[in-house]
C-alpha cells in the first residue's frame, strides 16, 4: 500500500482546510445568512414568474408540429396548452408561497406582486399562443361565415311586373 504519494497532492480548488468555531462571529453571520436566504427567495420567485415564457418556444414548436388540421394529437395538445394558464392561475398563491418573505403571509394576494404580475403576463401569452392556434385549425368563429345562423334576411324589394 501506497499512501505516502498521496500525502503531498495540494488540496483541490476551493477546499478550505481551515474551520473556524468560535461562537462570536455566528450571530453575524446568521443575519448575513438571512439575507442572502431571502435574496435568493426572491431570486427563485423570479425565475418562477418567468417560467411559462421559458416553455412558450416548446410549445409553439409542439403546435408546429401537430399539424394544421383538427385530429386527436393536435386537440390534446391544444387542449393542455388552453387548460395549463387556467390552472396556474387557479394555483398562484400555493405557487408562490415557499418564496415570501418571513415577514408577511405566504398565501396572501398582496405578497410578491410584481412576480405575481409577470406570472399572470407569462400565462396570457400562453392562452394566447393557443387561442392562435385555435383559430388557425378553424376552431374559432372569426369569419363572416361562421355567424350565417345568426343573421337576419332583410326585406326583399317587391317587384310587380304588369
Amino acid at each position: 500500500m501506497e499512501v505516502s504519494k498521496w500525502k503531498h497532492l495540494p488540496p483541490p480548488p476551493g477546499f478550505a482546510s481551515v474551520v473556524s468555531s468560535s461562537k462570536s462571529s455566528k450571530a453575524p453571520n446568521t443575519a448575513a445568512a438571512t439575507a442572502s436566504y431571502e435574496e435568493l427567495k426572491a431570486k427563485r420567485a423570479w425565475d418562477l414568474a418567468i417560467s411559462p415564457a421559458k416553455s412558450l418556444p416548446m410549445q409553439a414548436f409542439m403546435l408546429y408540429m401537430s399539424g394544421g388540421g383538427v385530429q386527436i394529437f393536435s386537440m390534446g395538445i391544444v387542449f393542455m396548452l388552453l387548460s395549463s394558464p387556467f390552472k396556474n392561475l387557479a394555483s398562484i398563491n400555493s405557487a408562490f408561497a415557499p418564496f415570501a418573505p418571513a415577514s408577511s403571509s405566504s398565501k396572501s394576494l398582496s405578497t410578491l406582486p410584481l412576480q405575481k404580475i409577470v406570472y399572470l403576463l407569462c400565462n396570457l401569452l400562453t392562452l394566447a399562443l393557443g387561442l392562435w392556434k385555435c383559430r388557425s385549425m378553424g376552431l374559432l368563429p372569426t369569419g363572416t361565415g361562421d355567424w350565417l345562423a345568426f343573421e337576419t334576411r332583410g326585406q326583399p324589394p317587391e317587384i310587380l311586373l304588369i
